[in-house]
């Protein structure tokens, strides 16, 4: 399994629920298909792409918190243009790196989409119920309305059974705006991807790093501001949210945890010239 690694005073571990492969060329959104295809060079006979489900463990001042839940093991009918055949597997890698269920004290959604937040809940005699019994759930209150008032839209990702059981089971702790979990680690609001969205700070003794969720759902999207999702429903607001938290981590070298890239999705933004470069965080060849 792989292992914890310090920033500052905190624990990291990056833990994978496994990958789900979505159609491209809705990720890419307005960008044509010849100038990303070259970035994915995965795409099965659908034209899907393989996109990684990368949680985050933190352990700050006793407590463990968990930052999203990815696709969870519960088994829903996706639609055509979404496999997740190969997820499902983050309580099993959880406990393979020493963290029970029970020891969960936080768990944190960047917004509810059902890549974000399915392992909130687990089936036990075919209903759904907390994944984890001792924890709070923290959940933006902008994105809980959204979720339970859904439209046209929104409804085919707001799943209500990766969240609606854990108010049933008075878990729930709906917050408003910035937040600090514990010490050094802050949620952030990163509206675009949602109205809601929000990204997690992780700041220590001087080390930096950005957990991005959905600010973007590819690291090239992260090299050029203007590449942005057509599963954003904010997308001006995402050019500027994008602009404002990858310059922040330009000027403090931040390390990077991308929830979609391939696992563990760990990097830095590099100026080269004028642009921006993603580079791969380098693990001198162990497992992080």
């Amino acid at each position: 399994m792989k292992h914890w690694f310090r920033l500052g005073d905190l624990e990291l571990l990056v833990v994978s629920d496994g990958v789900m492969r979505q159609d491209a060329g809705a990720v890419f959104g307005l960008v044509p298909r010849v100038m990303w295809e070259p970035h994915v060079p995965d795409l099965d006979a659908k034209y899907r792409m393989s996109m990684g489900l990368n949680s985050l463990v933190v352990r700050s001042q006793g407590k463990t918190i968990l930052i999203d839940t990815g696709t969870g093991s519960k088994r829903f009918r996706a639609p055509g243009a979404i496999s997740t055949e190969e997820s499902g597997h983050l309580i099993d890698n959880l406990a393979r790196a020493g963290v029970e269920r029970e020891a969960v004290d936080v768990v944190v959604n960047t917004h509810l989409h059902f890549d974000h937040c399915g392992g909130n809940t687990i089936s036990e005699d075919d209903l759904p119920v907390p994944t984890f019994p001792r924890a709070r759930y923290l959940i933006q209150k902008g994105e809980w309305e959204a979720a339970t008032h859904t439209n046209e839209r929104t409804r085919g990702t707001y799943l209500a059974e990766n969240f609606e059981p854990l108010a049933d089971a008075k878990q729930v702790d709906l917050i408003r705006g910035e937040v600090e979990v514990a010490k050094g680690v802050r949620v952030v609001p990163a509206p675009g991807h949602t109205e809601d969205h929000c990204v997690i700070e992780l700041d220590s003794e001087g080390e930096y790093a950005l957990y991005v969720g959905e600010l973007a759902q590819h690291t090239v999207m992260l090299e050029r501001l203007a590449w942005i999702s057509a599963f954003d429903i904010l997308p001006l607001v995402s050019l500027e949210t994008k602009r404002r938290l990858t310059e922040r981590a330009l000027e403090r070298s931040a390390l990077l945890i991308s929830v979609h890239a391939p696992y563990p999705g760990l990097g830095r933004l590099r100026m080269d010239g004028d642009r921006r470069r993603w580079e791969t965080e380098k693990t001198n060849g162990a497992d992080l």
